[in-house]
């Protein structure tokens, strides 16, 4: 399956694309540690089915020095070793923010106790607008029939225009 179109191609897209990029430099801006941006992103992006996301996050995260077993295991976290406490809070918002359909009701207060137990205000702030950020990228990258295996690390930039 082709693209159905690309997104920075018109004016309008092109407009929505950039400021959604210039959202996701002030969360990467934020003190918010890269590493767990990382894994939330891909995390959200593979329980969304976005294989253009899960390109970008895994690579990105690859190139900046996360361990193939982490992010091989991103998707079973639960059962794994490899994760701090703090970010499987992390993990835990993205999958309870990402799945709000899914009947959990949204997040969980329990969730949201651990985000706060790990995380400042400001932190916290950039967490819950990365995992609404990447499931708005998400569905435009799914609903766009964008598709993941040809990005390069460090390319986002270049692709946002």
């Amino acid at each position: 399956m082709e693209p159905r179109t690309n997104l920075f191609a018109n004016e309008t897209g092109a407009r929505i694309g950039k400021r959604i990029f210039a959202v996701s430099q002030v969360i990467q801006a934020s003190t918010l540690p890269r590493p767990t941006q990382e894994l939330v992103q891909l995390r959200a992006s593979q329980i969304n089915g976005c294989g253009f996301c899960v390109d970008i996050h895994g690579k990105d995260a690859a190139a900046a020095g996360e361990s193939a077993a982490r992010l091989n295991l991103v998707a079973a976290w639960r059962h794994s070793t490899v994760f701090t406490e703090a970010e499987r809070a992390a993990l835990a918002l993205a999958e309870e923010g990402t799945r709000i359909i899914d009947g959990h009701g949204g997040v969980s207060d329990r969730t949201w106790d651990q985000v706060r137990e790990h995380y400042d205000e400001d932190q916290a702030v950039a967490l819950v607008a990365l995992v609404a950020m990447i499931n708005a990228t998400n569905r435009l990258g799914v609903i766009l029939g964008n598709r993941g295996g040809s990005y390069e690390p460090g390319d986002l930039a270049a692709i946002a225009g």
